[in-house]
């Protein structure tokens, strides 16, 4: 009965986006107010008819309802609470569900925090929004229904994916797809724009705070993306350009691209064309990156699908979105070109090659995932495109990136002079180009790789402080100077910060990181990185659904035990899939990193993969910073003290030529 209820919400919320996709948009084009007025309600509805979808196939895991065929394949009567909660979201189907749940969250919260905003420009909104819901509600109720049933119902579901069952997994889709569904609000701004044909600074304010929030969620995602992979493949590593980490970074390059664009915008009126190309690639690179999930075009730990009818499904839908944007761009293009005009030495310039850089980074790396696909498609043969080729193309374009980001924080808007950026920057130049000398002489060898990294991470993150003592350089009372400084711009500085502490972990991680593969019994060690490993033995243990074998190992320095490790080596009882699960001593300057392989000989020996990992650590710590940056620049009361103003000026304005 609940997973027909379950149904049943989908049917319903398909039939009220359609309502929240016409009437209050045709009510905005004829200024009917009462129409306009429906897209609030219809908000609302679509969340609650979304929620007991949602609801009713928790429900079913929770409760082991293995005649709903989605359960059946994804959970077990002895898995543990917590992955039967997640699993709603492990595969395919459930997937879907909680993308379109999360875009009927984001469209409720733009209804609500969105009161301030004029009613025809919150019916436009809203109206887009809705027919980007209608897409996604078809694609499950058409080809990925999460509520179909099997009959008979077997007595034993098939179990999560081994992978899965780890907490990250727990927070990583959610946060992801809060990311990836929250560009639609700054794609739905960037349309409704168009659509009204106002594309000033007042839609710009508008639709800022709600893209750094998106920013803030897939930044946080990637994160904890990369936190995960690190944790449970066993492979020690942080970053494996996996087509499907690219297509959640491609979305996240253009989204940053678009924050800044942006703030061009609001301030000087310029960009317009580049806000609204980048809100709309923003937003398709996130359908692009749920087409490469969805329809089994690649091969990867994430994938889900392998249904070409699913991927033909979003590729049409991908072309909707894109192709009828750019027409609507094309069409509106005299209302897009901005007549704004800044020096070569100016923020906007900086801005401006920043945007460039960002972009033909995503490029690049779209041109890397898809172009083994497009070769296998035309039948001229297979090729595998990897690291060295990502490597090779991202390096060398986000190195003038890291240094732009510096200079950019001490130039001013419109026009600036290179006397006074020399004046405020060449401490900061000193400083980074000495610590990218000397810093790297306190490891146990000097590379140019590591004197870069440092150097450039200096650069970023004391141009951010020189910034900051600007704010109160020469004021009478530098205190009340800083607390009257925005949160926008704390928010900035901070994530700038976050840029600095990830560059740092990336150059010493990437150059110092040590490994070995070693056969260990009883009794013997071995010395990595100055830490001396010594095997005490594997033993057998029962988890609530696998057998493994775990290890205890320790972990010794000039005489002192720092940590005891326990990896294991696991088979679920079910899929029968061996898994390796690491044992980590985290630390906030160096990680150590024990797996397990295979038993070797008759002697209790294994094979054993050890792993030192400096500052590793500080990757994630910095992708943290970056996140909460942007959460306290999206919640300067700035915006909606701003936005109320606008409003009321609209609003004069209309009555004034009524």
């Amino acid at each position: 009965m609940i997973p027909e209820l379950g149904h049943f919400a989908l049917i319903l919320a398909l039939a009220v986006a359609l309502v929240q996709a016409s009437v209050p948009l045709v009510g905005a084009q004829l200024g009917i107010e009462r129409w306009m007025r429906i897209a609030r309600p219809a908000a609302w509805a679509l969340m609650l008819c979304m929620a007991v979808a949602f609801g009713a196939l928790s429900w079913a895991f929770v409760h082991d309802d293995f005649s709903v065929l989605y359960v059946a394949n994804n959970s077990n009567t002895a898995l543990p609470l917590v992955y039967k909660l997640s699993a709603v979201w492990g595969s395919h189907e459930g997937s879907l569900l909680l993308w379109a749940t999360v875009l009927s969250l984001w469209t409720v919260a733009v209804s609500l925090f969105g009161r301030g905003l004029p009613l025809a420009m919150l019916s436009r909104v809203l109206s887009v929004m809705g027919m980007v819901s209608i897409g996604f509600l078809l694609f499950m109720l058409l080809t990925s229904n999460p509520f179909e049933r099997v009959l008979p119902p077997p007595l034993e579901g098939r179990d999560l994916n081994p992978l899965l069952q780890d907490p990250g997994m727990a927070m990583h889709p959610p946060m992801l797809y809060m990311g990836y569904v929250g560009f639609s609000v700054a794609f739905a701004f960037a349309i409704a724009a168009l659509i009204d044909g106002r594309l000033d600074a007042a839609w710009a304010r508008w639709s800022r705070p709600w893209t750094t929030v998106a920013w803030m969620f897939l930044t946080l995602g990637i994160t904890l993306g990369s936190w995960w992979a690190y944790n449970e493949l066993g492979w020690g590593g942080w970053w494996f350009w996996d087509p499907v980490e690219n297509a959640s970074f491609m979305p996240w390059l253009v989204g940053t691209a678009l924050v800044h664009s942006l703030a061009v915008t609001e301030k000087r009126g310029a960009f317009k064309a580049w806000t609204v190309l980048l809100a709309v690639f923003a937003f398709s690179l996130s359908l692009l990156g749920t087409f490469l999930v969805r329809s089994g075009v690649l091969t990867s730990v994430h994938a889900f699908a392998t249904d070409p009818a699913r991927g033909l499904f979003i590729l049409a839908f991908l072309g909707v979105v894109v192709g009828g944007s750019l027409l609507l761009y094309a069409w509106r293009a005299p209302a897009v070109r901005s007549h704004v005009h800044f020096s070569p030495v100016s923020r906007e310039a900086v801005l401006l090659l920043n945007n460039l850089l960002l972009v033909v980074t995503a490029a690049s790396i779209l041109l890397g995932t898809l172009y083994p696909l497009i070769v296998d498609a035309l039948g001229v043969g297979k090729i595998s495109v990897g690291a060295p080729y990502f490597n090779a193309v991202f390096v060398p374009l986000t190195l003038p990136l890291a240094f732009l980001v510096g200079v950019g924080a001490m130039l001013r808007w419109k026009q600036d002079r290179l006397e006074r950026i020399w004046r405020h920057a060449r401490w900061p130049a000193a400083v980074s180009l000495l610590a990218g000398l000397v810093l790297p002489l306190l490891f146990d060898h000097w590379t140019w790789q590591a004197a870069l990294g440092i150097g450039l991470a200096c650069w970023v993150g004391l141009t951010t402080l020189e910034g900051l003592r600007d704010r109160w350089a020469g004021r009478s009372r530098p205190l009340a100077a800083l607390a009257r400084t925005p949160r926008a711009f704390y928010g900035m500085s901070l994530a700038h910060f976050g840029i600095a502490v990830f560059v740092t972990g990336i150059a010493l991680t990437t150059t110092y990181s040590l490994e070995k593969d070693v056969r260990l019994a009883p009794g013997e060690s071995y010395v990595l990185g100055g830490y001396e490993f010594r095997m005490l033995g594997v033993h057998p243990v029962h988890g609530p659904n696998y057998e493994a074998q775990q290890g205890t190992l320790e972990v010794w320095r000039a005489g002192r035990r720092v940590a005891v490790l326990h990896p294991e080596k696991r088979v679920y009882r079910v899929q029968r899939n061996p898994m390796t699960e690491a044992a980590i001593d985290a630390g906030v300057l160096r990680d150590l990193f024990v797996a397990l392989g295979e038993p070797l000989g008759s002697d209790g020996a294994w094979s054993v993969r050890l792993y030192y990992k400096p500052f590793i650590r500080w990757i994630w710590s910095g992708g943290l910073f970056m996140a909460v940056g942007g959460l306290l620049a999206a919640t300067d009361r700035r915006y909606r003290q701003l936005v109320r103003r606008d409003a009321r000026a609209m609003l004069e304005a209309v009555e004034a030529t009524a």
